[in-house]
């Protein structure tokens, strides 16, 4: 990670001019960032705010919102819970009536809570929670609410692609499951008992192991459960730094295995991956530095590689600030409840194609790509001459599932 990248999260308080229609024509529209921005996943949060930023600059270069400028500010949950809450309190005191958060379902799950709680209580002080990243399937099913809009294909939507991707692949026939020991983790293992069986009737389950969310330093132990499962495939949903040193542990105890993941390209893993896992590594996501479908979208990540020194992570904060504008113009306000009902139903063309948000569960459908990590790619991520290369594309059409959401909107 640059250095350029972790010095963004000391100046970010400070904001960028990101439009909105704010009540006063000086006066920008504040959205809170709250992630974990200390502690041993603050590069996964920072890069998300780099992202954030650098696209907020792009809409302001452009006459931002209705001719006001937005502020980014940035909350520190360190990944806790309690911590969110506080944070939450935090924004919301300031008069801030957007959130951007999606590091960790568990914390998700918990302002959901909360921001329905305040949004009843507080009308004069609601908030619209914007998740990119948070992909429990419970956000837009049982848990589902008016208040909240996901931007990111949720844990059965990936597995569903990664599993029918997978049953091509005539060597694979053991699969061992780990994953992080709270909601999104075990969505995705229930996810995967599910799907392999179904989508994979030649291959077998071997091995299952949930473990502690950010607190295992060696993983050395579970790369010998596997090892000693006999499987010749890992699927897990573990991010951040608990991705990084299973990776590296694994690659130390040459562990031989396909590697079935959400988030290998974050930021930090590609360096623990290396050349040992070139062809082995895949992971599914709704873009990597490889998917370039226009000259547009090329010129504008390199514009982001100049200004940051490093690679462009989540092509989702492109499309959730976007239609944040989108939806804000169409409200004509930055009242919570009109631009919430502006989202539902929105469909914006993307440089990836159209992507949708459906009104019934506020879920967005995109395009989504099964990649691999590969010596055979045009821009390399955090290791020379390696990068993710698309091994399949699955349609925003093919990637939309059924949903249990019963939500209350307000009158």
């Amino acid at each position: 990670m640059s250095a350029k990248r972790l010095f963004i999260g000391a100046v970010a308080a400070a904001g960028v001019g990101l439009g909105a229609a704010a009540a006063n024509a000086n006066e920008t529209i504040k959205i809170a960032y709250q992630e974990p921005l200390s502690g041993p996943f603050a590069n996964i949060g920072t890069a998300g705010l780099s992202d954030f930023l650098f696209v907020a600059a792009d809409i302001n270069k452009r006459g931002g919102i209705l001719g006001h400028d937005i502020e980014i500010v940035q909350f520190d949950n360190k990944l806790s819970g309690q911590e969110a809450i506080i944070q939450l309190q935090r924004a919301i005191d300031q008069g801030i009536r957007f959130l951007l958060q999606g590091q960790s379902s568990g914390i998700a799950l918990a302002l959901g809570d909360a921001i329905t709680k305040n949004n009843a209580r507080n009308p004069d002080n609601r908030i619209l929670h914007l998740n990119y990243a948070a992909v429990a399937p419970a956000l837009t099913n049982e848990k589902c609410s008016f208040w909240h809009f996901r931007f990111d294909a949720n844990v059965d939507m990936k597995m569903a692609a990664l599993t029918n991707y997978m049953k091509t692949q005539s060597d694979i026939s053991k699969v061992y499951l780990i994953n992080q020991n709270y909601s999104f983790g075990q969505a995705v293992e229930a996810a995967a008992k599910k799907m392999v069986p179904a989508n994979m009737p030649n291959a077998t389950i071997v091995g299952a192991e949930l473990h502690p969310l950010a607190r295992i330093q060696d993983f050395a132990p579970y790369v010998q459960k596997i090892k000693a499962s006999g499987a010749d495939t890992v699927i897990t949903g573990n991010w951040g730094n608990d991705l990084t040193l299973l990776i590296k542990a694994a690659n130390d105890a040459g562990l031989d295995v396909k590697w079935f993941t959400y988030y290998a390209g974050a930021s930090g893993t590609p360096t623990a991956i290396g050349k040992a896992g070139v062809g082995k590594v895949f992971m599914i996501t709704e873009w990597h530095q490889n998917v370039l479908e226009s000259a547009e979208l090329e010129e504008f990540v390199n514009r982001y590689e100049a200004e940051y020194g490093d690679e462009f992570l989540f092509y989702r904060s492109k499309n959730t600030l976007e239609m944040l504008k989108l939806a804000i113009e169409a409200a004509g306000s930055t009242d919570p409840v009109k631009v919430a009902f502006a989202f539902e139903g929105m469909k914006y063309e993307s440089e990836l194609g159209t992507v949708e948000m459906r009104a019934e569960d506020h879920q967005l459908f995109q395009k989504l790509y099964v990649s691999k990590w590969s010596d055979n790619v045009k821009y390399s991520q955090e290791v020379e001459g390696l990068g993710f290369e698309t091994q399949g594309v699955i349609e925003s059409a093919d990637t939309r599932i059924g949903t249990v959401c019963k939500m209350e909107r307000p009158s």
